[in-house]
């Protein structure tokens, strides 16, 4: 999906009368999200009661059973995390999914890694990665193996993994629940 003009008035997320049913059980029934440029929603219940069930859909993860999903006022149907990054949707996941010996930069750029001819320009990569994390302000150390840092770095990780592959909308599935009180 290309990232063209938005019109403001058009929600960037909406999910219309998504149901979610694994064999009898009805993890999502009926759910209506609408997400405006901007804004920044909390979605609160008991565990169990569906929360992650619904992001997964939003990202790709789970396919709704019935329902509608649509993203800039497109409708589109989310097959896989590729057709979610591909409309711009990020998601960092409760359980953040790095590969512990590896460096930040390579979990951050890992699969989408910058190349000159045949070779990994993993210096183009730690460029990049710095740049984006200043911009955002998530400042973090590029080489920094993951086995070595905070949880609480490991998420801006996660999250500037996401930003990394152009994603204009992020969803943090339960962002405080690994993190101690003063993270």
């Amino acid at each position: 999906m290309s990232k063209e003009y938005i019109n403001m008035e058009t929600p960037v997320i909406e999910m219309r009368d998504i149901v979610k049913r694994f064999g009898d059980f009805v993890a999502n029934d009926g759910i209506n999200l609408t997400v405006h440029k901007g804004e920044i929603h909390a979605i609160l219940g008991e565990n169990g009661a569906g929360k992650s069930t619904l992001m997964n859909q939003l990202y790709g993860l789970l396919k709704p059973t019935s329902g509608q999903i649509l993203v800039n006022g497109k409708p589109i149907e989310m097959n896989n995390p590729r057709d979610a990054i591909a409309a711009g949707i990020g998601m960092v996941h409760q359980h953040f999914m790095l590969i512990q010996p590896f460096t930040v930069t390579e979990n951050i750029v890992l699969g989408t890694e910058p190349v000159k001819g045949v070779k990994l320009d993993m210096a183009t990569a730690r460029k990049n990665v710095e740049e984006l994390s200043q911009r955002y302000g998530l400042s973090i150390d590029p080489d920094a193996k993951i086995e070595d840092i905070s949880v609480s770095m490991q998420q801006r990780v996660e999250i500037l993994k996401a930003l990394y592959r152009g994603a204009d909308i992020l969803i943090l599935d339960e962002p405080t629940s690994s993190l101690t009180p003063q993270e």
